[in-house]
């Protein structure tokens, strides 16, 4: 695997624990309400829904992780949970803000494409 689809997957991995962090830990505060651009009353309305999303996008990263942490023999693993991360960017570019097809769908794709190119 080249040294550029590691880093790619690792910054994909990083931004997931964030994710996780965003929706578990910093939804109803300013900085998660500033990310989502949410009011006050959704954020608090919402924010057993978001725990339950930021603990899946930490499944995504524990994933990510250990498939890096196999080296080579990770190729499966790396697959595997980049086309998860793929799908739910897709899903969530479609369903609830197209922005999520830049910050999730297309990080994952490339790093797909480096992956099985390396």
């Amino acid at each position: 695997m080249s040294v550029v689809a590691t880093v790619v997957i690792a910054i994909i991995a990083l931004l997931h624990v964030y994710f996780l962090i965003l929706e578990m830990f910093l939804w109803t505060k300013p900085a998660g309400r500033r990310a989502f651009g949410l009011t006050a009353e959704f954020a608090e309305a919402s924010k057993t829904l978001a725990a339950n999303q930021g603990l899946y996008n930490g499944f995504l990263a524990a994933g990510l992780i250990w498939g890096l942490s196999l080296g080579v023999a990770g190729f499966g693993v790396k697959t595997f949970f980049l086309v998860c991360v793929l799908v739910a960017g897709i899903f969530g570019g479609l369903t609830a803000s197209r922005k999520i097809l830049w910050i999730q769908a297309l990080p994952a794709l490339i790093a797909l494409l480096l992956l099985h190119l390396g």
